[in-house]
């Protein structure tokens, strides 16, 4: 487990579920399906739960998808499903709350945009009515700051501000202390109208990896509110994935973040659950949480025999997500199982050893055998056409005897 020290926050109670404090960080996602489509936000949310995610935020735009969006958290209560649901508001979420107080109560907790809610004595009435709803129902409420919409009244005043410096700051600076500026100015406000702490959590998130990191770094420092991390619009493929784990992971390892949100754009065909996938392959890369087990493989060089180490690698991993769902409830602790395997002699023996279970490929100019090593000890040497078989078997006999419940 990761030493690093979380920062200290309130507890945050959002439905059924606890954040902040010393609780793990969470996983949140969010749909992309218009909310008024009961079927289809319903599918899409129970496949992101399947997938882990603790939380999952839905847009609540206007009338329709206020009125889907009770009726989804209606099916997934009745059946059975507690996951707390978020309610996205831009622009109107004073008058969608005002008018469905029935989704007010349903709701798990409310997302404002501050830059979003109106601008002078009007955004703060549409403020204030938000979370006099939020205080009414006692609901946790984020307060989103995203640099694609910051309050521009603030910004430029921010700017014009600076532009009389006699030494200005660069512009990018301006723009990071007005997300600060907005996330604190409007936490204190919800603060004086009635939210306690233990119900505001805050973001300030941006689509540059340096600007988020510096955002969120001034924003800790300067508050003990939870926090939610997330790199907006972080794109789609390598680079989104990339960008999101190289800011996610800079900011955790300062122990700031209480959720997280990958903003993945989903390739054509691709899951929505990807976006979730990731967070945890973040919060297990860092040691902080693990979902499933870590499987070490080398990247394959000259000596391997390149085939059948990458089928071999591939297949592993394929029977281990597909067993995942039965030994999660068989075989508790199996997310922390360590298994290597590697492609030839050079790293292969040593990794395996430091495995929990382990199979050193020959590579390709070594002797046609495969050592198995378990608990950093050489068990068997499997040879022949049937290495996969026999090392699967081999895995289950390990995992049922370590990970077996005991009568």
């Amino acid at each position: 487990m990761s030493e690093i020290l979380r920062r200290k926050t309130p507890a945050v109670l959002v439905g059924n579920i606890q954040l902040g404090s010393s609780c793990p960080v969470l996983v949140q996602a969010m749909t992309d399906t218009p909310t008024a489509d009961v079927e289809a936000t319903v599918r899409q949310t129970i496949e992101l739960i399947d997938a882990g995610s603790e939380m999952v935020r839905w847009t609540i735009n206007d009338d329709a998808a206020a009125c889907g969006a009770l009726e989804g958290i209606r099916r997934l209560r009745a059946s059975g499903i507690r996951t707390p649901i978020i309610g996205d508001f831009h622009f109107n979420g004073h008058t969608i709350l005002a008018h469905h107080d029935e989704l007010a109560r349903a709701l798990d907790k409310y997302r404002i945009n501050p830059g979003n809610v109106g601008h002078g004595e009007r955004g703060d009435a549409h403020f204030a009515s938000i979370i006099a709803v939020a205080v009414r129902y006692a609901k946790a409420v984020r307060i989103g700051v995203n640099w694609g919409s910051l309050d521009r009244e603030l910004l430029a005043k921010k700017m014009d501000d600076n532009a009389r410096l006699p030494k200005p700051l660069d512009g990018r600076v301006v723009i990071r202390e007005a997300m600060v500026e907005s996330a604190l100015t409007s936490a204190s406000q919800a603060l004086a109208l009635g939210l306690s702490a233990e119900k505001l959590v805050l973001s300030a998130k941006m689509s540059d990896l340096q600007d988020t990191v510096a955002v969120y770094t001034r924003l800790a420092g300067l508050c003990d509110h939870a926090l939610h991390l997330g790199l907006t619009e972080a794109g789609g493929g390598d680079k989104g994935i990339a960008a999101s784990a190289s800011a996610l992971s800079i900011l955790l390892e300062q122990g700031i973040g209480d959720t997280i949100r990958v903003s993945l754009t989903p390739e054509p065909g691709s899951p929505r659950s990807r976006e979730v996938k990731v967070c945890q392959d973040i919060l297990q890369a860092m040691g902080f949480r693990y979902f499933f087990p870590d499987i070490t493989s080398c990247p394959g060089c000259g000596r391997t025999r390149s085939v059948y180490f990458r089928e071999l690698a591939r297949d592993i991993r394929t029977y281990i997500a597909a067993q995942m769902p039965v030994w999660r409830v068989a075989y508790p602790g199996i997310e922390q199982l360590k298994i290597a395997v590697m492609g030839c002699v050079v790293n292969g023996p040593g990794e395996s050893a430091h495995a929990d279970i382990g199979i050193s490929l020959p590579g390709a100019a070594e002797e046609l055998m495969a050592p198995v090593y378990v608990d950093g000890q050489k068990k068997t040497v499997l040879k022949g056409a049937h290495i996969r078989d026999e090392f699967i078997a081999l895995l289950e006999q390990y995992i049922a005897r370590r990970f077996g419940l005991k009568s």
